[in-house]
């Protein structure tokens, strides 16, 4: 944590507009309920627009609509969520490890002198390391994988042999890059293994979740885009391409060789089918299983509601009917056609 900022040291940084003391000096962030003296909270919601009269944070940040609410010292902003991240960010340092090499780690390929790496890590044969990565410890990184500059590996994560990673990616610990994908032909009761031969190639200011695996393509590359952020255990099979600012929670899973636009949301436990073209600007409920490829942009839901088991059962069995309650309503109707002709 910083020792503070000054409120017109932190406009001078991010922009935004200040309203009051611009002398204040707040050094940590807070809820609305939480916050106390030195540190500056943010609304970004009319729903917790009551918690802004009872909130004895020093200083709060707010869209210009909420602005007359307070008579605190605040910094307005259109995107006070947004604003919010990067005032934690610049009171919140990150702090990774000393540049070096650990005396246990094992290397074979040259490093900057910015570079950091932690006890038991290896680096393969031909890897190119850039300037100011981390690699944390037990981080293995394979023979001619390539690492951007800034990029930062938390403990475990293994990346296989030739995979790319771009730069100020931050990857969590036990995240394994470039594993084979699933890839098996049937010969009689055998299955036979194909090589996967493919890399991963993932862009720059990338973030995967812990225990993520993004898996290497067969011929062509399984890619990652730009700003891609992918939460806590996720499975990319072989081939798939995720476009630029896409996001995805939890539990996703993505089967080979689907296209995943740019600007895309999947919400946790949603899961998308193989071969699959997935447009830009779709938004993908939780839980959502999308089993044909979606054309147009816009928000997508495909699971039940929520209600007892009693109650599900019952809807369940009555979906078993609808093909022929279809069947009767198509014939009633035609018999009311006829009868309305003979009226």
């Amino acid at each position: 944590m910083s020792a503070g900022f000054r409120l017109d040291e932190i406009v001078a940084r991010l922009g935004g507009v200040l309203q009051g003391d611009g002398s204040l000096v707040v050094s940590q962030v807070g809820s609305l309920l939480s916050a106390g003296a030195g540190q500056i909270a943010f609304l970004a919601s009319a729903k917790y627009r009551e918690q802004l009269q009872k909130t004895q944070a020093a200083a709060v940040i707010l869209p210009a609509q909420f602005a007359d609410d307070t008579a605190l010292p605040r910094i307005v902003h259109a995107n006070s969520y947004a604003y919010y991240a990067r005032v934690v960010a610049l009171l919140n340092p990150a702090v990774h490890g000393r540049p070096g090499v650990h005396p246990v780690a094992v290397v074979h390929s040259p490093l900057p002198a910015s570079a950091s790496v932690g006890e038991n890590a290896v680096v393969g044969e031909g890897a190119t390391i850039g300037e100011n990565v981390v690699l944390y410890p037990g981080c293995v990184i394979g023979d001619g994988v390539s690492i951007g500059d800034d990029s930062v590996l938390y403990a475990n994560v293994v990346v296989y042999r030739s995979c790319v990673i771009g730069r100020r990616a931050i990857i969590h610990a036990g995240a394994v890059i470039g594993a084979d994908g699933f890839g098996f032909a049937r010969d009689g009761e055998r299955w036979v293994k194909i090589p996967q031969i493919g890399r991963v190639v993932i862009g720059d200011d990338v973030e995967i979740g812990a225990n993520t695996s993004i898996d290497r393509g067969a011929l062509d590359d399984t890619v990652i885009g730009d700003g891609v952020k992918l939460d806590n255990q996720i499975q990319v099979a072989h081939n798939v391409r995720i476009g630029d600012h896409t996001a995805m929670a939890g539990c996703v899973g993505i089967a080979g060789s689907a296209r995943i636009g740019r600007r895309c949301t999947v919400g946790g436990a949603g899961m998308i089918s193989g071969h699959l073209e997935i447009a830009d600007d779709v938004h993908v409920s939780a839980g959502t299983l999308v089993a044909k490829s979606l054309s147009q942009p816009g928000a997508y839901t495909g699971f039940f509601p929520l209600a007892t088991h009693r109650e599900w059962l019952h809807n369940a069995a009555q979906i078993k009917r609808l093909a022929r309650l279809a069947e009767r309503v198509a014939e009633l109707e035609k018999k009311l056609e006829t009868m309305g002709k003979t009226s």
